[in-house]
């Protein structure tokens, strides 16, 4: 009878999370042993795939400066945000057996930088929309309204409001790290009701409102840009005309499947976020969507591959150290770049 208590407890203390402390230790998760190699596996190659693709936008419109340009600035800020998904990621393999070892800072610091992450890429598809509205709609008040330095501007406010929002959000969490764990090894955070509405508003809600009314505007003033163009093609007018055409058509392909590609990852997750602990959301759809919504930061560069040449150029050049010889990007670039 002795020896199946000590196995019983062995058997208690391998579930904890710190089995010296059993009267106050999380348990641990045990996922099956097919998931225990997959789920690792899986979000290692998101990680290392999102940080190194994002890190050669970055360095693109970065060092080069003939990719210094408003909309390019936008598709850097996103960059960003992107790469530092690949952090968040970095926890998560660290969390996948539910026990939580870095502490309680560490804990409030890896939902700030989630929060400021979500907030900032949502912020940056609004200035990005707003952008391309600007540059398909209005072409030409483009160059007059949308500067390098209201670019700037636009940018370091989408951050600002994001830390700014994020410590307002948080304020509770930060003065008092692991206030809300009911247990050690938990890493959880606690918010209001009211708190929850108003991120649900500030993040979801109104960008993506804001994000869907623009796209809608930028299709319906590219189709008419369309039927106008046919006509003058048949009749073999300038082509100076249906260059700019054919690049705020590829311009507005390329944003409505960036958007539909962001929306697709992001509105599961929210959904299933929301529904909280129902009893028909599975713990596996919530893990399942999550890691959709990572994957959106290692698509974005991808698309940008698929889109725009400038960036398969400067990728080469990078890649092939041809970076470091003076004025290479010059050389390569003689042609017109065409950007968003």
């Amino acid at each position: 009878m002795s020896s199946q208590s000590s196995a019983l407890l062995q058997m208690e203390e391998v579930e904890l999370c710190f089995p010296e402390l059993l009267n106050s230790s999380c348990r641990r998760t045990k996922p099956s042993q097919f998931a225990a190699v997959l789920v690792p596996l899986t979000l290692s190659f998101i990680c290392l795939t999102t940080m190194t693709l994002n890190l050669l936008v970055i360095i693109s419109v970065s060092h080069f400066r003939q990719l210094h340009t408003p909309t390019n600035l936008l598709i850097l800020s996103l960059a960003v945000s992107d790469f530092s998904v690949g952090l968040l990621v970095v926890f998560q393999i660290l969390f996948l057996d539910g026990c939580w070892y870095l502490g309680d800072l560490l804990c409030v610091f890896y939902y700030v930088l989630d929060i400021v992450v979500t907030s900032s890429s949502v912020g940056n598809m609004v200035l990005i929309s707003v952008d391309r509205y600007v540059a398909i709609c209005h072409p030409l008040h483009y160059a007059s309204k949308v500067t390098l330095s209201r670019a700037r501007l636009a940018v370091s406010l989408c951050w600002i409001c994001s830390l700014f929002y994020d410590f307002v959000l948080l304020n509770e969490n930060l003065k008092h790290p692991g206030k809300f764990n009911l247990c050690l090894g938990e890493c959880v955070i606690g918010v209001s009701s009211a708190e929850a509405v108003t991120d649900l508003l500030v993040t979801l809600v109104i960008p993506i409102t804001a994000i869907t009314v623009l796209c809608a505007r930028v299709f319906v003033a590219a189709v008419s840009q369309i039927r106008a163009v046919r006509p003058r093609a048949a009749g073999h007018t300038q082509s100076g005309g249906m260059t700019v055409r054919k690049s705020e058509l590829r311009a507005a392909r390329t944003l409505g499947v960036v958007v539909v590609v962001f929306l697709t990852c992001l509105l599961p997750y929210y959904c299933v976020i929301l529904e909280g602990p129902a009893s028909f959301v599975s713990l596996s759809s919530v893990v399942f969507f999550t890691y959709l919504f990572y994957l959106n930061s290692c698509l974005n560069p991808l698309i940008y591959a698929l889109f725009y040449p400038w960036f398969r150029k400067s990728v080469k050049i990078i890649v092939t150290l041809q970076v470091l010889k003076p004025d290479i990007f010059h050389c390569a670039f003689n042609t017109h770049l065409d950007h968003i």
